[in-house]
């Protein structure tokens, strides 16, 4: 049985390491750090604006009473709206990060010169043209 455990401690320790595990663990860090940021965007920047035009901050207010139940619709809305504004972030981000790292298209190399063998058959062809 302990050498069953230790194997599996093993596996463990090797899947782990592996690097696409800790980038992973990474973007999961930098993903809630990220929607930290989106939110306080949404909430303390966007929703204000909004609430400009709607008479409201928030649309998680807007709900509608039918018999006992409440459906708070303003929820969906602003989940919606959340979703918007993380997907278009997140799409600006990526734009700016591939224009940073899109490599610069080199000119096309010089074709190569002439291989020695090519280089011997034209010597060969101007000296049977001097005779």
């Amino acid at each position: 049985m302990a050498g069953t455990t230790s194997s599996f401690m093993s596996e463990f320790k090797t899947f782990i390491a592996r690097g696409n595990v800790m980038d992973m663990a990474v973007g999961v860090i930098i993903g809630g750090a990220f929607s930290n940021i989106t939110n306080s965007l949404i909430n303390d920047i966007v929703m204000p604006v909004l609430g400009i035009f709607t008479d409201s901050v928030s649309f998680t207010e807007l709900a509608v009473k039918i018999g006992p139940a409440l459906i708070t619709y303003g929820n969906f809305i602003q989940a919606i709206l959340n979703f918007l504004i993380m997907a278009f972030v997140v799409f600006c981000l990526v734009k700016a990060l591939n224009r940073l790292h899109k490599k610069k298209e080199a000119a096309p190399p010089p074709p190569p010169g002439p291989s020695a063998e090519e280089k011997l058959l034209t010597e060969i062809r101007d000296l049977l043209k001097e005779r």
